[in-house]
């Protein structure tokens, strides 16, 4: 095992990796429950996906893709279907009334599956890795960390997204706000939802101030307990038809892909659109990762191992497909197990073979409230916000596309419009002061390039609202 994992060489044991692994897992679990109420419209069949069928496909995809990324590159990242494309994915057959499929819609993400695994083969993701500044990816770790805590905030209710609005507001659109008119606000402190994660966060928080080992993992299981006695866990759970104890795997929606359907109805946008956002959604996952799990000190190294993983996120989006999900990525999650102390490959096992038992013990998988993780991801965005400290806010070349990176993923709730803004900005400005003083910014030809696609991007696809 410590061979394998090489568990020295990276300063960790066996028990602090299991205790990473099933922090992770506790924290992205909700996964498993949110992902087939979105993409079966809550079970409505208005999608045409069967619920039990996305539950399958969600636990098996991310069971043997972040194990995979564990065996293969012995990096401490879980894998598990997107939120965000999980969402376009059912709002674009919602929209179409009836013209786009849910088979058409696995076939596009099929497709954009092996999209990542040629420019991956081709070294054209790894390439990034080189090409955007240290200053930028420190802003992605910061950015992906307030990202994070934007996630547990509104998961737990402490923070509401409401809209108090002198219009009328047509449902199932995004509907634009006046400047005098709010939308987000803090939750009631009589919601007992957001009682529990505040005492869940005091609870983490104190086992971090006393250094105790697994003090996420404990938190979360510490504040499950405590929303026992408050009436936040449902032991009906056990008991619902729908967290079955036994799979039925003869429901699993296996190579269900309508390419030919797919052809009429404008291929080239949908794909363009998963492969985009997916594209710096996982770019910025993995280095945001690495990053706080000090890889990126040895830089050589930590490439290395980020293009690694990349082709097992390549190989995730196609197979997630395959199974029956959207689209299959590296969670930003990852972080709660490397805040906890992972460091291997380890890590990743521990929480897919989670993912799997999770197949036979849905119900319990289910009895942790969301206000329990969702205090474990505000903490998270704690030891994410470090990573500000590397980056000079003095020179403003720097300062203004890591503050724009930082800004927009949370405030956009979209990872990919952060580092997007961060890309273009750091382009224009860092040409401009070349030209006063030549040199003194390095711009990598690959920057040039993806600051023109991403704003043709935005020119012709538009954005996710």
């Amino acid at each position: 095992m410590d061979r394998f994992f090489k568990l020295k060489e990276n300063g960790t044991t066996v028990r602090t990796e299991i205790m990473a692994g099933l922090t992770t897992f506790m924290t992205m679990a909700y996964i498993l429950a949110v992902n087939p109420n979105i993409l079966s419209a809550f079970g409505s069949g208005a999608t045409g996906m069967d619920w039990m069928a996305v539950f399958l496909a969600t636990a098996i995809a991310a069971g043997v893709m972040t194990i995979a990324m564990g065996l293969f590159v012995n990096f401490p990242v879980a894998l598990a279907p997107g939120m965000g494309l999980n969402a376009y994915f059912a709002t674009v057959i919602l929209s179409s009334q009836g013209q786009f499929t849910f088979q058409m819609g696995l076939a596009a993400v099929f497709i954009s599956g092996l999209i990542f695994i040629l420019l991956t083969v081709t070294k054209v993701r790894q390439l990034l890795l080189v090409a955007v500044p240290d200053s930028l990816k420190h802003a992605i770790t910061v950015g992906i960390g307030l990202f994070i805590t934007i996630i547990g905030l509104k998961n737990s209710g402490l923070m509401t997204v409401a809209v108090e609005s002198g219009k009328d507001i047509p449902a199932h659109k995004f509907t634009d706000v006046l400047s005098f008119e709010t939308v987000i606000h803090m939750g009631s402190l009589k919601d007992p939802g957001v009682v529990l994660c505040i005492i869940g966060l005091v609870l983490i928080s104190v086992l971090l101030v006393l250094r105790v080992r697994g003090a996420i993992l404990f938190g979360i299981l510490l504040t499950t307990v405590v929303g026992y006695f408050m009436g936040q866990v449902n032991l009906g759970m056990l008991g619902d038809a729908k967290t079955t104890w036994v799979p039925d795997l003869s429901k699993l929606a296996f190579a269900q892909f309508d390419f030919k359907g797919l052809m009429n109805v404008g291929i080239i946008s949908v794909i363009a659109t998963f492969t985009f956002v997916e594209l710096f959604d996982t770019f910025g996952t993995l280095v945001g990762t690495a990053n706080r799990a000090g890889f990126m000190k040895n830089k050589a190294e930590g490439n290395k191992k980020v293009g690694k993983a990349m082709m097992v996120d390549a190989v995730a989006v196609s197979g997630g497909a395959l199974v029956g999900t959207s689209t299959v990525t590296a969670f930003v999650e990852s972080a709660a197990g490397v805040a906890q102390g992972g460091r291997t490959g380890l890590t990743a096992v521990t929480t897919g073979v989670c993912f799997l038992l999770a197949l036979f013990l849905a119900p319990i998988a289910a009895l942790i409230p969301g206000s329990a993780t969702a205090a474990a991801l505000i903490i998270v965005g704690v030891l994410m916000m470090q990573s500000v400290k590397d980056i000079d806010f003095q020179d403003y070349v720097v300062a203004i596309p890591a503050f724009l990176t930082i800004a927009l993923m949370p405030f956009t709730y979209n990872i990919a419009n952060g580092i997007s803004f961060g890309i273009v900005t750091y382009v224009i400005l860092a040409t401009v002061a070349n030209f006063r003083e030549s040199g003194t910014y390095k711009v990598h030809w690959l920057m040039w390039v993806l600051a023109v696609l991403i704003i043709l991007r935005y020119a012709f696809i538009g954005s996710e609202g």
